[in-house]
């Protein structure tokens, strides 16, 4: 019973392990919590909210006061005591002024805003798509290395049994010097690329710590199961997909709506505003206490906008023309990954037609055939060669495969 007990506990310890395995969606879940970039771009969003709320104010009233006597004037008029003894003999005018805007400019210039605040959630958007494409092409890049490092240290486990055996030989004469040092050649040009491509491990593991502002990951802990699955399947529609939810096209639309709406405000600058006055005028004319409203205008004569007017609607026309041309982009972009992919995954079903098994297996009879003198060291070692430089090729295949479908992600902008 405890034997089974045991067996039991080990086992569920397996498992947590197991699950303990950081996939890509993990990965993803905490770069959007915790990536600074994505932080900070938050706040120009806020920023223009702030904007929105300061448009929809009205502008303050303009308060002057003018015609004040600061000494004792004679010679006048009899006036009352102003602030208790003083005041008998000083004048003053008081004026207050309203600027009223006419034909919704203040309305129409929130409307404006609110575009502008698009534009704010299109580059948080488009921050958040680029950022979420070099993660994923990291990942898959650095599972590419993982799956490279592991091949390698078999073949470098290999080799190192071999140069001890070599060079036990060489030392009893029974092999030639040339053939351990040969051997060892070899092994030392293996340990060379592991470095190097330790080095390119730790460069793409650093930049995934930073977007998930996680420094304790590690390559160990990253599931890459998901590297190999391919055929990943393409919508009919996916140009459609794409001037729906490209987040470009999204932003120049928004920015012909933002060249109309200017235009608009543009057109309506031609009304002139209105700005409502009460004054108060204190011993400056033959009334003694006057009290008095009036309103002032600018005359559209000389100035009727016409320039503005004209600037803004060449505006909207070159807006238009400009979601055009980055729609014709985009389909072309479209159609070249496309076809991309379609070269990359008939390259990988036909590499899925070696037997990886019977392939190292031929290794082993080759190494036996070596052991036997019947094959010669150089023959291993070019075959050993080959094979390595074969799996490489897939890899790198593979990798080309899932960026170049992250990179349709990116421009369809949804995951497809």
């Amino acid at each position: 019973m405890k034997a089974i007990y045991l067996g039991a506990v080990l086992m569920t310890v397996c498992a947590q392990t197991q699950a303990q395995k950081v996939t890509l969606e993990n990965l993803e879940a905490a770069f959007l919590q915790k990536n600074y970039e994505l932080i900070a771009s938050k706040y120009n969003i806020d920023k223009v909210d702030a904007e929105i709320v300061q448009e929809k104010l009205w502008s303050n009233p303009t308060l002057s006061i003018s015609e004040v006597n600061l000494w004792k004037t004679y010679n006048v008029e009899q006036q009352p005591y102003l602030i208790g003894k003083y005041g008998k003999n000083q004048q003053v005018a008081v004026e207050l002024d309203q600027l009223i805007e006419t034909s919704g400019k203040r309305k129409k210039r929130v409307a404006i805003k609110q575009l502008e605040k698009n534009n704010a959630l299109f580059d948080y958007e488009e921050l958040m798509r680029e950022l979420k494409k070099e993660l994923r092409q990291s990942y898959f890049s650095l599972a590419k290395i993982n799956e490279q490092k592991n091949q390698l240290q078999n073949s470098i486990d290999l080799f190192s049994q071999m140069n001890i055996q070599y060079k036990r030989q060489a030392d009893l004469k029974n092999v030639p010097k040339a053939d351990f040092y040969r051997l060892q050649t070899e092994l030392i040009s293996l340990q060379k690329d592991k470095v190097s491509l330790d080095k390119d491990e730790l460069e793409l593991l650093t930049k995934l710590r930073l977007l998930t502002q996680n420094p304790e990951l590690k390559t160990e802990d990253i599931d890459f199961s998901i590297f190999n699955t391919i055929s990943k399947p393409i919508p009919l529609n996916v140009k459609e997909l794409a001037k729906e939810q490209n987040i470009g096209l999204k932003r120049q639309a928004n920015e012909i709506s933002l060249a109309e709406k200017q235009l608009v405000l543009e057109k309506a600058q031609r009304v002139p505003d209105l700005t409502f006055q009460v004054n108060y005028d204190r011993g400056g004319n033959i009334m003694r206490d006057f009290v008095g409203v009036g309103v002032s205008m600018d005359l559209p004569i000389l100035n009727t906008n016409k320039g503005n007017i004209k600037s803004a609607q060449l505006s909207v026309d070159q807006q238009k023309i400009s979601k055009d041309g980055l729609t014709y982009e985009l389909d072309n972009s479209i159609d070249g990954i496309q076809n991309q992919l379609s070269q990359l995954e008939t390259m990988l079903n036909q590499w899925k037609d070696l037997d990886k098994d019977e392939q190292l297996k031929m290794i082993e009879n080759y190494k036996k055939h070596l052991q036997n003198k019947q094959v010669t060291l150089l023959e291993f070692i070019d075959f050993s060669q080959a094979y390595r430089e074969s799996q490489e090729s897939y890899l790198e295949i593979l990798e080309s495969y899932q960026n170049t479908f992250e990179e349709l992600n990116y421009i369809v902008g949804q995951d497809l």
